[in-house]
């Protein structure tokens, strides 16, 4: 192989390494940045090994340019210059356009991810409810006290155990605090030492966004019975009403994704 051909090799490897760096930066940074979830965990190990990989052809491919070059310093090929202008403007068009495609596909694939979540959550959560645990647990006569949290939470526990769709399992009530509307949660695992009067409901309260605030209320205040789906930076969350013995609950069913974040 003469010393032109192995120039222009290296020249090619060095342009595809440099567009792969500017990809794979441009794909990342997109991803942390608008909390596009499409690919699984372990991703920003694979990104910086990809980035060294990526650096070393990079470098690998400049040295041969640069000893290889030196052997054809004087040669000058003027009109293979003035051929390559119009091909080089082509080419730095259709570079300028793949972004907003990619960023695109990047949002198509976010967007995909988080419906087949739902779809899962949804499917998990019909099929638990289908089971009756709330009937057979008597859950509807709530009162707070720990007998019921005691019940409720082993009831979860089951239902944690059944489907791997979700991480986890929690149960929603309406109740007071001081005569103000409140929202309890109760999880599988509840911290409280088995005392009675040591148990606050100050303890279980729900913290909530506006969204999830406004469908709760409509779902113990006004009979809404539908469901909700909420997913955030590759938290998903599903509010599933339910009503037993003319009370209603809601349970919430979590599911929290590793997509690779900085410093996981």
């Amino acid at each position: 192989m003469n010393p032109k051909r192995i120039v222009s090799l290296s020249n090619a490897i060095a342009i595809v390494s440099i567009l792969l760096l500017l990809y794979w930066v441009f794909i990342f940074t997109s991803m942390q940045v608008f909390g596009l979830k499409i690919f699984r965990e372990n991703l920003t190990e694979t990104f910086y090994l990809s980035i060294v990989g990526i650096l070393a052809l990079l470098s690998g491919a400049l040295i041969v340019n640069i000893m290889f070059n030196m052997t054809r310093i004087a040669e000058k090929h003027n009109n293979d210059a003035v051929a390559e202008k119009s091909l080089n403007k082509k080419v730095l068009a259709g570079f300028i356009v793949s972004f907003p495609v990619i960023f695109i596909l990047l949002i198509g694939g976010d967007s995909l991810t988080t419906r087949k979540k739902e779809k899962l959550l949804l499917a998990s959560a019909s099929s638990i409810i289908k089971s009756d645990a709330f009937g057979n647990m008597h859950l509807d006569k709530y009162q707070f006290k720990k007998e019921w949290i005691d019940k409720a939470s082993n009831m979860l526990a089951v239902m944690s155990s059944t489907d791997n769709n979700f991480n986890s399992v929690s149960i929603i009530v309406n109740d007071t605090i001081e005569g103000s509307d409140v929202f309890l949660e109760y999880a599988q695992f509840n911290d409280f030492d088995g005392k009675d009067q040591s148990i606050k409901k100050t303890q279980f309260m729900l913290s909530t966004s506006l969204q999830e605030r406004e469908y709760l209320n409509d779902v113990f205040h006004d009979n809404h019975r539908g469901e909700l789906f909420v997913s955030h930076d590759g938290d998903y969350k599903l509010f599933f009403p339910v009503s037993v013995g003319g009370r209603v609950f809601v349970l919430l069913f979590s599911d929290q994704q590793r997509y690779g974040k900085i410093g996981s």
